[in-house]
């Protein structure tokens, strides 16, 4: 089974929360009218999708309505995936990290899929052609390290370890100066799991971004948080509480196999103007991907395409 198909069938129950719903108000309304929009709405800030998005999606859809004279609630649907699609796309700069020499520092609370996303992202860019180096800057989590140095041994890909209970700073040091003495094209930095309630772990964010500053002031930034689809609502309001002491530049949405919560996907979009660059559906290296948009849609509303 290719990615679409699986994220097809990772999202059967996000379909059955949102999309069964949506098509019950297009096959149980004769007309198109307020009341139809409303109950639209509903089914769309009900299934996780925020107010925000669900607002800007029927905005969209009533301009279209209007556009195209369409009297038919059925003749919606199309025109709902598309609207949708259009939320949702990722501006191609979005990957412009790829084409410069770069570090990324991958961030987010314990349990969100944060290591395993290091590891993927660094097997992509490997295949890519790209040299990458890990720094394994979460030295809290007794276990983190040897998991990272497997990840990073699959991938691949070089690796700086700090031991347990070090500084995490210190690692981000060796590791941004080993990474332009090796000449290295991507730099990702692991770092450990912090609750955003936690203020001395987001104080060490702080500093972890401070010393990239300032040793490798010429390099491209990314700062992406790792959030776990299944959290819903949960993974909007911590994403907003790292972005208050990162510049957050992209999201990777984990856990979408299985969850009933992948309306969010949308909702972090919109309500915080930040892109899902990768999205999540299982364990395997290849089970990472570039977000598609379209792709996501389709596999939401079980829109038949044909997978390349």
């Amino acid at each position: 089974m290719g990615f679409f198909g699986r994220l097809k069938e990772g999202l059967s129950k996000t379909r059955d929360n949102i999309v069964s719903g949506i098509d019950s108000v297009f096959s149980g309304f004769s007309s198109i009218d307020e009341d139809f929009y409303d109950e639209l709405e509903e089914i769309l800030i009900m299934g996780d999708i925020g107010v925000n998005a669900s607002g800007e999606i029927l905005d969209r859809l009533r301009r279209q309505v209007k556009e195209k004279h369409i009297k038919e609630p059925a003749q919606c649907r199309e025109f709902l995936i598309e609207s949708i699609k259009e939320q949702m796309k990722v501006d191609e700069t979005a990957y412009s990290f790829e084409q410069e020499t770069s570090v990324i520092l991958v961030i987010g609370v314990n349990g969100a899929g944060k290591t395993t996303s290091v590891g993927k992202l660094a097997s992509q860019l490997k295949q890519q052609g790209k040299k990458v180096l890990i720094a394994a800057a979460d030295t809290y989590r007794a276990a983190a390290c040897e998991q990272l140095a497997e990840w990073a041994n699959r991938a691949g890909v070089d690796i700086i370890l700090g031991s347990q209970g070090a500084d995490p700073s210190s690692v981000i040091y060796d590791a941004v100066n080993a990474a332009k003495a090796r000449g290295t094209d991507v730099l990702i930095c692991d770092t450990a799991g912090r609750l955003h309630n936690k203020k001395n772990l987001m104080e060490e964010l702080k500093k972890m971004n401070r010393i990239i500053d300032r040793e490798y002031p010429e390099a491209y930034r990314e700062n992406l948080i790792v959030l776990d689809g299944t959290t819903g609502q949960n993974a909007l309001n911590q994403a907003r509480e790292f972005g208050e002491t990162a510049a957050l530049t992209g999201i990777i949405l984990t856990k979408m196999d299985g969850t009933s919560k992948g309306g969010i996907a949308v909702a972090i979009q919109s309500e915080l103007g930040i892109p899902v660059k990768y999205i999540g559906v299982g364990e395997k290296l290849d089970d990472l991907q570039k977000f598609d948009s379209g792709q996501f849609v389709n596999a939401l509303f079980d829109v038949a395409v044909e997978e390349s």
